[in-house]
């Protein structure tokens, strides 16, 4: 039996090292800003995910992974940190400020990647403007200004986008 748990953690190892070894790498790249050092600690951090698998009860494997390849580019930054002269909190304060935490950055790309596959789904122009507006993050002035549209037109190609939109993700989130 003990043979059978351990083809399958490392078959499960295999299946999370398929799917998120990209995400995993660029939280790691994120935090570090060091193309060599973000492939080790993505190794580093699937090695730990491997090591705790026996251990990790949630149902959210990415947001697990994503935590430890944090952890551990945060620590790689301390321990680098510790080896150089000292330098400006400051800056690293506000570089995290600005850009939120990688799991956030992560996360809010993996939402607008969705959220640009929904719109390509719809039937044009309301493809077109719902990635305008949503994705591009345009107002509709701006919108009628570059279709040469009127307003009024836009914002009811707007609404009807935001409806079809609601039930492509009703339709994901119930399947």
């Amino acid at each position: 039996m003990n043979g059978t748990l351990k083809i399958n953690k490392e078959e499960r190892l295999s299946m999370m090292v398929d799917t998120y070894q990209n995400l995993v790498f660029s939280v790691c790249y994120k935090v570090t800003g060091d193309y060599f050092a973000a492939e080790d600690l993505a190794q580093e951090a699937f090695l730990s995910a491997y090591k705790n698998l026996d251990t990790f009860e949630g149902d959210n494997e990415k947001a697990w992974l994503c935590r430890i390849a944090t952890n551990k580019s945060i620590d790689y930054l301390r321990s680098a940190r510790r080896r150089e002269a000292p330098t400006e909190d400051l800056f690293f304060e506000q570089q995290s400020e600005e850009k939120g935490s990688p799991e956030e950055i992560c996360l809010e790309r993996e939402v607008k990647e969705r959220l640009l596959e929904y719109c390509g789904r719809l039937k044009p122009p309301y493809d077109e403007i719902a990635k305008s507006v949503y994705y591009d993050e345009k107002k509709a002035d701006e919108i009628a200004r570059e279709r040469n549209e009127n307003i009024k037109t836009v914002q009811t190609q707007i609404y009807r986008a935001r409806n079809m939109l609601r039930k492509i993700y009703g339709k994901e989130r119930n399947a």
